[in-house]
């Protein structure tokens, strides 16, 4: 090949390689990361708050890390009860909590947890939000407040104690000037037996009691509450109650920021969310159970409820949500959504499912003592 051969050649290469990037433009190099910055409404120690962490790392895990979600705890940007706020307005891209934490904004958003849902528990709440029309009303209801997020309710809670008091709750009128914690719809109910309601967070509630401000108080389960100290301040815990048998956590994204991720991540998301909830349900059961035993140890005494006082949390629910409900259509709406999914969906699970009791009594009771010998 000659030098004149060589050179004309170079020339081709370095014009077809010139023609090729005006034929083919670069292909733009793939984006970092997408960064999300949330907040719980749960201090670091609670349970819930390793709820939230579960569902911050089963999205960035199934992401591969294409999103990347960091949850701090309650306080560390605004307090607890400004969760709704701080996402709607991108403060922060997220959050982790309940609904009836922004009761203010709208007394209907108390009714996702906040009462005895028609004898429905909370998983019977969420199939009702997923296929009979919780979902869409959710929806609709954030829209009438302005509220830029996109809402996923998921984690059913077992039902909650009726709460910790200096000494065994036997009748209704044991409520009448008691400085009590509840939140949601509970507080007219409760108010409405006597007692003196004030809405804490979750971490403020036993440092209220240590200091005298509150008498009693109810938040949510032994491990969140053997967590936060209760067994300090209280060796009585009542079990059982209709103010908050069937609640569920939130998931919450700022709108703006949501609608702007890829589909396929959304779709991650909604996936992991029903993912989520399912792993809290299971270490729910894991981890109560073990810690009703540890407050047990602890001196702790749980006595059941007694039967006047549900009935009197019911009577004084409705006389609540009838006050709650004036000049509110969508409170109307969603009650009466609620309503005709519980008529056939508790009556099929009364019917259908067998109690546990014998069953439990079978293998675990212990069987009467032999009288005595004379």
């Amino acid at each position: 090949m000659t030098d004149k051969t060589r050179v004309t050649r170079r020339n081709f290469l370095a014009g077809a390689a010139g023609a090729s990037t005006l034929a083919f433009p670069m292909i733009a190099k793939a984006q970092g990361p997408i960064a999300m910055r949330w907040q719980s409404t749960w201090p670091s120690k609670d349970i819930f708050h390793e709820y939230a962490l579960d569902f911050a790392k089963k999205v960035n895990d199934m992401t591969g890390g294409d999103l990347k979600i960091e949850v701090l705890p309650a306080g560390a940007v605004v307090p607890a009860f400004g969760l709704l706020d701080a996402v709607s307005k991108g403060t922060l891209d997220g959050g982790h909590g309940v609904l009836v934490y922004h009761y203010g904004k709208q007394n209907a958003l108390a009714l996702w947890g906040s009462g005895p849902a028609f004898g429905m528990d909370a998983n019977m709440m969420l199939a009702w939000h997923k296929y009979g029309g919780g979902k869409e009303l959710l929806n609709k209801l954030y829209g009438s407040i302005n509220a830029n997020v996109v809402s996923f309710p998921y984690g059913p809670m077992p039902t909650q104690p009726l709460g910790w008091f200096k000494k065994p709750i036997t009748k209704a009128t044991d409520f009448k000037g008691l400085k009590f914690r509840t939140v949601g719809i509970s507080i007219d109910v409760f108010t409405a037996l006597g007692a003196a309601v004030n809405a804490l967070p979750g971490g403020e509630i036993v440092p209220a009691m240590d200091r005298g401000l509150l008498d009693a108080a109810e938040f949510n389960n032994a491990s969140s509450d053997n967590l936060l100290g209760f067994s300090d301040v209280s060796k009585v815990c009542m079990l059982q109650s209709y103010h908050q048998n069937a609640e569920q956590f939130e998931i919450m994204f700022n709108k703006t920021k949501f609608d702007a991720l890829p589909g396929k991540i959304k779709a991650i998301i909604e996936n992991a969310v029903e993912a989520a909830s399912s792993d809290m349900s299971w270490k729910a059961i894991d981890r109560y159970s073990k810690d009703y035993m540890d407050l047990q140890k602890k001196g702790v005494k749980f006595y059941k409820t007694p039967d006047p006082v549900l009935a009197q949390q019911l009577t004084g629910y409705d006389a609540a949500a009838a006050k709650k409900s004036e000049g509110n259509a969508l409170f109307k709406e969603i009650e009466a959504s609620q309503k005709a999914f519980a008529a056939r969906a508790v009556k099929w699970e009364l019917d259908t499912v067998v109690g546990r009791r014998m069953a439990y009594n079978h293998y675990f009771a212990k069987p009467a003592a032999a009288p005595k010998k004379g």
